[in-house]
């Protein structure tokens, strides 16, 4: 088992398989987008599987696949083909956008994906056009209808931002009345490739709860799996249930067990850190599997304790995409 300098058990990969993506929501991107990586400079899937088949041997178990948005590199279900079948990864999830899944949601049951995290930010389609930039809002929700459909987990990412979807929060609640979903509020992040942008209208997770309970005052806790990210809540008599993502004041770095590969293969330890190592680099200098595996645990042995302790060490302000991270 891999553990952090910390006593903290990391069993937990997200892998970022692009960094590209068809929609401009504009707390991730500029309008005019970011400059993608060169495709030479990704790691390939050849080399991500190979990460994989090492990582799976040291305790990783449960795998996010995300992006950018995982759909739009060329070849994404034949890699998902393939990494199903790894022994000792127990768990695949993906997040998407869900502009391009709903044809592929058979598949994905078929290879076994426990879950799919949908980001979908508004249920009106003009706030979603504002939000997003892109008038794809129908095919996201054809996405959702099919995966209730299914036998895949589905949980909605909403970031709630001051001025733009607060009025969103009660209806996505009213989701889980009648559908067996997760909706999951998100605090917004600085990770929108702008200098300088800061949260001055944060809506911590307090005050999502509160505005939630205006409507809802009967809403009950619920317990948290362990290493949960989000703090569960339900609305009795309904179907699914809610949570509150601490995305930046950061409550639940305790329990992290979690690392991030970007798209070109470097890793990131935390978040709101900065890329510790390359294992694109290592991997094409022919490092071998034992060599990977050091790399990985002097990276966890030098870990932040916190999210704070991690932007703090870090060489520039956070000022990335999320998509250039791994979302």
């Amino acid at each position: 088992m891999l553990q952090d300098n910390h006593g903290r058990t990391i069993n937990y990969l997200r892998l970022a398989v692009t960094d590209r993506c068809n929609l401009r929501c504009f707390y991730c991107m500029p309008e005019s987008g970011i400059k993608y990586v060169n495709r030479k400079d990704l790691l390939t899937f050849e080399e991500m599987e190979r990460l994989l088949l090492i990582f799976s041997q040291l305790g990783i178990h449960k795998l996010r696949i995300t992006g950018g948005e995982p759909f739009v590199r060329t070849g994404i279900m034949e890699f998902l083909e393939g990494i199903s079948n790894i022994d000792g990864i127990h768990q695949i999830h993906i997040t998407t956008n869900g502009t391009l899944t709903k044809d592929k949601v058979d598949t994905l049951s078929r290879l076994g994906i426990r879950s799919v995290n949908l980001s979908l930010d508004s249920l009106d389609r003009q706030r979603f056009f504002e939000i997003t930039r892109r008038d794809e809002f129908d095919k996201v929700m054809g996405t959702f209808y099919r995966l209730l459909e299914s036998d895949i987990k589905v949980k909605i990412n909403m970031v709630v931002m001051e001025g733009r979807n607060i009025d969103d929060i009660h209806p996505m609640v009213e989701l889980t009345r009648d559908h067996d979903v997760s909706v999951r509020f998100i605090e917004e992040m600085p990770f929108n490739g702008t200098a300088g942008q800061g949260n001055t209208t944060l809506w911590p997770m307090p005050k999502i709860l509160d505005h939630i309970g205006t409507r809802y005052p009967n809403i009950e806790k619920q317990p948290d799996p362990p290493f949960s990210t989000s703090v569960n809540y339900r609305i009795p008599d309904f179907r699914g249930s809610i949570g509150v993502i601490a995305a930046y004041t950061r409550t639940f770095c305790g329990t992290c067990n979690r690392i991030r590969i970007t798209p070109q293969g470097t890793l990131r330890t935390c978040l709101y850190g900065n890329g510790i190592l390359n294992f694109r680099d290592a991997l094409r200098s022919g490092a071998s599997d034992q060599e990977i595996t050091t790399l990985l645990k002097k990276a966890l042995g030098q870990r932040a304790r916190d999210g704070f302790e991690a932007e703090r060490n870090r060489k520039s302000e956070v000022s990335e995409s999320m998509a250039t991270i791994g979302g």
